[in-house]
């Protein structure tokens, strides 16, 4: 199990090289991660979800998506509670008291993926959160050693050195855990470290001579690297020259998904930028209205913004706006959530750029789909998500037609506004290259998005042969 000293501290990052390192060599390995509070979610094959970053460390895996890999799924639809998802579906919403009491019966829920994938592979790779050094958080704990302790296993503890700090919080994590937890950790890895290691070693010995846990080693710190960020907004991008599309996101707080912008923020001709709370809309060829997992709330704060404002000025003057998921749902004339799913029961009005009406059921729709795009005809898959039920004129004119019979979103009859459902637009080379068409850029570069992330997976399992001690590893795999 690889735990963290910090959120962010690597650990997603560090699962996803020893699984694709231990792939190199044949090993059977899943990944796992008991709990996951994120809005970043995938579509699995069995007709669940989880976090996004599990779904990415199957791929290091060469294994689809399974909803056993994220027993447990928090999705905050508020700043004090959230969805609920056992074995990838919707059971119920409740403040983080609640949970607090109910870890008893998700912590069976875990135990009981634990026990299928512990069959059917040699190595399970774990995944803590957050950091096992969460006073508060201690009791009833089951995504950190509180699961480690119930099966029995190592425990790997990764800090971000690029922070600062990294021997505090080695050394704090360590003093803040009982006696058994303590003994449970048996190496550290060090993340993300600029210069020359021989400026590092005479801290690397203080550290295993003060706790007695070997550094197992230190990673780089890696330029143009990309991994699907589990939560946070990435919003780096490398400087970009020529024609370029401007692309604006809002960031609504509670914006899910925002992993459908990857492709556009690794794309040389696309600069994009995430607006935030007390920030103007600026100019731009395409506005993009993202997921949401409180779509009335996001609407409102949109409008008190004044965003709202600025995307119908955007509007006039010619440019395109895209909604995906919740952001469909924003463009409609009603949006209704009659049974308090996403917050308070009620209805508010929407956008009224396409003609359509919203209303949220309690059985989430979820799939992983393909089709063509109304634009060009381009053939385009991605995944859908979401407890909205739209209906009405709009959609006869869809931005999607599905291979399942279906269509999807709708398109506006001056081609202005498009809406759909659709997770992973950007994600295929034909789809992303006709939207970016779309939008205004003329002669688009086509970039293979899956193949950029294929190549930084390997790169991770390059660092883990470069860096660390596999024969450590290796032991504790128990191979």
């Amino acid at each position: 199990m690889v735990q963290g000293t910090t959120s962010d501290a690597g650990k997603s990052t560090l699962v996803t090289a020893l699984c694709r390192w231990l792939r190199r060599q044949g090993v059977a390995v899943v990944p796992f991660k008991p709990q996951n509070m994120a809005l970043n979610s995938a579509v699995t094959a069995d007709g669940g979800e989880i976090g996004r970053a599990q779904a990415v460390q199957a791929q290091a895996c060469h294994l689809a998506p399974h909803t056993d890999m994220n027993p447990v799924l928090l999705k905050p639809n508020s700043d004090t509670g959230a969805q609920v998802i056992i074995h990838g579906r919707a059971v119920t919403s409740m403040n983080a008291v609640a949970y607090h009491d109910y870890k008893r019966v998700a912590m069976q829920a875990v135990l009981e993926s634990h026990q299928r994938l512990s069959a059917q592979y040699a190595v399970v790779m774990v995944e803590g959160a957050g950091s096992p050094a969460e006073i508060n958080l201690r009791a009833n704990d089951i995504a950190n050693m509180g699961f480690a302790e119930a099966v029995d296993c190592p425990v790997i503890l990764i800090a971000d050195i690029d922070r600062g700090g990294v021997f505090a919080h080695l050394v704090g994590t360590l003093e803040l855990l009982s006696e058994s937890e303590r003994a449970r950790v048996k190496g550290f890895v060090i993340n993300r470290f600029r210069g020359d290691i021989a400026l590092l070693q005479n801290g690397l010995d203080w550290l295993e001579e003060r706790t007695g846990v070997p550094v197992l080693g230190v990673l780089p710190y890696l330029m143009d690297f990309h991994l699907e960020a589990e939560d946070a907004i990435d919003t780096r991008q490398t400087a970009k020259t020529g024609e370029r599309l401007r692309v604006v996101v809002p960031v609504l707080p509670r914006i899910s998904n925002h992993t459908d912008f990857d492709p556009l923020r690794l794309h040389p001709q696309v600069e994009l930028s995430f607006v935030g709370p007390g920030q103007p809309i600026p100019p731009a060829d395409l506005i993009i209205l993202p997921g949401s997992k409180s779509v009335r709330p996001d609407l409102a704060f949109l409008r008190a913004q004044g965003w709202e404002e600025a995307i119908r000025r955007h509007l006039r003057y010619g440019g395109k706006l895209l909604g995906i998921c919740g952001g469909l749902q924003m463009l409609g004339r009603t949006l209704a959530d009659p049974y308090g799913l996403e917050g308070a029961a009620g209805e508010s009005d929407g956008l009224g750029l396409l003609d359509f009406r919203t209303v949220l059921e309690p059985e989430k729709q979820l799939r992983n789909v393909s089709g063509q795009l109304a634009l060009e005809d381009a053939p385009v898959s991605g995944y859908e998500i979401h407890a909205g039920v739209s209906e009405g004129p709009a959609l006869a004119n869809p931005a999607v037609r599905l291979s399942d019979g279906r269509s999807d979103g709708a398109l506006s009859a001056d081609g202005q506004v498009m809406g759909t459902y659709l997770h992973g637009l950007f994600e295929s080379s034909a789809s992303s290259s006709a939207l970016l068409r779309w939008a205004g850029l003329r002669e688009v570069q086509s970039i293979d998005y899956h193949a950029l992330r294929e190549r930084d997976i390997e790169r991770l399992a390059d660092q883990v042969e470069a860096h660390l001690d596999t024969e450590k590893l290796s032991r504790l795999c128990g191979l």
